[in-house]
């Protein structure tokens, strides 16, 4: 199928997309975020957008303020967390308690199977850029593959890692 609309103008622009989202403050994460808007664009019903490429670089713009916001918020809450908590007490462990290790190692387990079950590749391209932090263009030329089918892996095993936390919320 090939893509319209906005998905047609973001496969032509992604670069210049890239390049505005590291020049504007996004940094290492520019990829992560340009991951994120082939997502929201993708899922976007198809209708007329009067300037697409505007409407693209808005929505770069908004998400990258969306993430300086949490990146705030967590920040703020950790510290208020600790100054509140009072932070480490001699002689009483920082570990978490047993039954929460468990249940860590539990779901951790059922994260590595959901992802072994999307195929060597998937999995291969999902642990080299979220864990190592490669550069999905890096991934490509280690795999053999082009930039898009990269792309298409991550957002597989994406949607694998949402689905299972929501099976994990539910529980």
């Amino acid at each position: 199928m090939v893509p319209g609309g906005l998905e047609a103008v973001f496969l032509e622009n992604r670069d210049r997309l890239l390049r505005f989202l590291a020049a504007h403050g996004a940094g290492e994460a520019a990829e992560d975020l340009l991951q994120e808007l082939w997502l929201r664009v993708s899922d976007v019903p198809a209708g007329p957008v009067g300037q697409p490429l505007a409407y693209l670089y808005r929505a770069a713009n908004n998400l990258m303020v969306d993430r300086h916001r949490t990146a705030r918020t967590t920040e703020r809450r950790d510290r208020e967390w600790s100054e509140v908590s009072g932070g480490t007490i001699v002689g009483v462990s920082d570990a978490p308690a047993s039954d929460r290790a468990l249940i860590a190692r539990q779901q951790l387990q059922r994260a590595q199977a959901a992802l072994a079950d999307l195929g060597a590749r998937v999995e291969t391209a999902f642990r080299r850029h979220r864990i190592d932090g490669v550069p999905q263009r890096e991934i490509a030329v280690e795999l053999g593959v082009s930039l898009s089918t990269v792309e298409a892996d991550l957002r597989r095993a994406y949607r694998a890692m949402i689905d299972l936390k929501g099976q994990f919320d539910a529980e």
